[in-house]
């Protein structure tokens, strides 16, 4: 998962190109600061967000600027060239993120579907059964809990959007869904396209 403005640019850059437009009109929104929360906008625009659910720190694209206005935080760009209108638009989207982070959180939610696949929690570690010789062992990384629902549902909650995701990215990659019976670990809001197995010859 990319930790910089720079690296999030360029691996979605093709998104961007494709809706730049949108992505200016979502950098001109004004953000709303929630009341319980604090913002710090310090110097090569380092941002400091502090909520009932923890702090995040980032630092945001130098070209962006970024003022507190009241209750609200604005994001304005210097000219309309097609890359600084693309930063306006993430830069915008990853202070959101924070606000939403440190007031409401993340939660991204995996399956185990397959007979004798099973999860199981210890403290920070959580134990995974997927059919293999051995168990797989994940320990959460900090910031980060995973939580069990039953035997068959994770639950991975966190402040920092792009960790929570990466965390439950790794946990699904231990055993993907195979196509035809759907075996594996995967997204609650996740779809797998069906494929129809190989029959013997009449």
């Amino acid at each position: 998962m990319p930790n910089n403005t720079d690296e999030l640019l360029n691996s979605s850059c093709a998104k961007i190109q494709l809706g730049g437009a949108g992505m200016s009109r979502i950098g001109r929104m004004p953000i709303a600061v929630p009341a319980g929360v604090t913002v710090e906008i310090a110097e090569n625009n380092k941002v400091t967000v502090k909520g009932p659910k923890g702090t995040l720190v980032r630092v945001l694209a130098a070209e962006m600027h970024i003022a507190l206005e009241g209750s609200e935080i604005v994001v304005t760009r210097p000219n309309d060239l097609k890359k600084f209108k693309a930063l306006h638009g993430l830069t915008r989207t990853l202070i959101n993120n924070m606000v939403v982070g440190v007031t409401e959180g993340y939660t991204k939610i995996l399956e185990i579907n397959g007979v004798g696949y099973r999860a199981a929690k210890a403290g920070k570690e959580l134990t995974l059964t997927l059919g293999y010789s051995h168990p797989v062992i994940m320990v959460d990384p900090e910031g980060l809990e995973s939580v069990l629902e039953g035997q068959n549902k994770i639950f991975i909650k966190g402040i920092d959007k792009e960790k929570v995701g990466q965390y439950a990215a790794e946990i699904r990659a231990k055993r993907e869904p195979e196509p035809y019976k759907g075996k594996g670990i995967k997204y609650s809001d996740e779809v797998i396209r069906r494929k129809v197995g190989k029959t013997g010859k009449k």
